[in-house]
């Protein structure tokens, strides 16, 4: 099981016969891009409020992640003819009348103001029946639809788990050559901690300071706990992705720890000349990978 990325899209277009010989074509679009939890969008025609419960039950039952815009576009074969709301005209006319003899205006109404209301003009009602056979249509094509969209989502997936996969052979790498300076470090911090000791033992011999300096250099030139996170780190973060599932949000928190390890890493082999020099580039490149990584991450469901 791979992982799947938050960004996909699917269409379908169908035709509806109706009872009146003529045709219903709709366009039903679905796209999705990455989000902390799952939020979805719809723009339905009206009337049809009853099937957004239904696709948002499908849509919660295939889907784990992600901002999901569903979209139901009707297009007529016949041409529909226009009407307007009688109504809500009515009502219009009959205000701009009582306003015009409370205030003794002259004046006449502006009927393309009114038909600009909103809902003022409309096409010719739906029917009972042709809503009833659209809802069933978009009921049938909506599972297709959002498997069509992991399907995308799956192959967008795999191209992040390659990406992802360079990025943990790069940080392996790195951690083997920092592994293999190692030994040289801890040498030369040998050598620092000898020219302090004998700097110490004076005159003024002070045992305490030599026990401090020497706790804290031992501390700072012990860098093999930080080497064994980062590989225990690039090891699950590799178990995850080829788990696959819900893997998101435990890759950010891994990428996470892994820049710790660097950060520590640094601060613990900073200042030492030579080869010291060499592990802060690869600390450097290590946080590189990393925020590379997350970046990507953000994109996985």
């Amino acid at each position: 099981m791979a992982i799947s990325s938050m960004t996909g899209f699917a269409r379908v277009q169908v035709r509806v016969p109706l009872d009146n010989d003529e045709q219903l074509s709709y366009t039903l679009t679905v796209k999705s891009v990455n989000h902390r939890f799952l939020d979805l969008q719809f723009r339905l025609p009206s009337g049809l409020d009853a099937v957004e419960v239904e696709l948002r039950r499908v849509l919660k039952d295939k889907l784990i992640r992600g901002h999901v815009d569903l979209v139901l576009a009707l297009e007529r074969n016949a041409q529909a003819k226009a009407g307007y709301n009688r109504e809500l005209i009515a009502g219009y006319l009959a205000a701009f009348d009582a306003a015009r003899g409370e205030h003794g205006l002259k004046c006449e109404p502006d009927l393309n103001a009114a038909l600009r209301l909103p809902g003022a003009l409309q096409a010719d009602d739906r029917k009972d029946d042709d809503l009833a056979a659209l809802a069933a249509s978009v009921q049938e094509q909506v599972v297709p639809l959002v498997k069509q969209l992991k399907t995308m989502r799956a192959r967008e997936g795999e191209a992040l788990e390659a990406i992802l996969n360079g990025t943990l052979d790069r940080l392996a790498a790195a951690t083997a050559s920092v592994a293999e300076l190692r030994p040289e470090i801890e040498q030369r911090y040998q050598d620092r901690l000898a020219q302090r000791l004998a700097s110490a033992v004076g005159p003024e011999f002070n045992q305490q300071r030599v026990l401090e300096e020497v706790a804290l250099l031992v501390e700072r030139s012990d860098i093999s706990e930080e080497l064994a996170r980062m590989g225990a780190h690039i090891e699950h973060f590799r178990e995850l992705l080829a788990a696959g599932g819900e893997a998101g949000k435990k890759l950010d928190f891994l990428l996470q720890e892994m820049n710790r390890e660097a950060n520590t890493l640094l601060s613990k082999t900073g200042g030492v000349s030579g080869k010291g020099m060499r592990i802060t580039e690869l600390g450097l490149a290590m946080k590189a990978e990393i925020e590379k990584a997350r970046e990507q991450v953000q994109n996985v469901e």
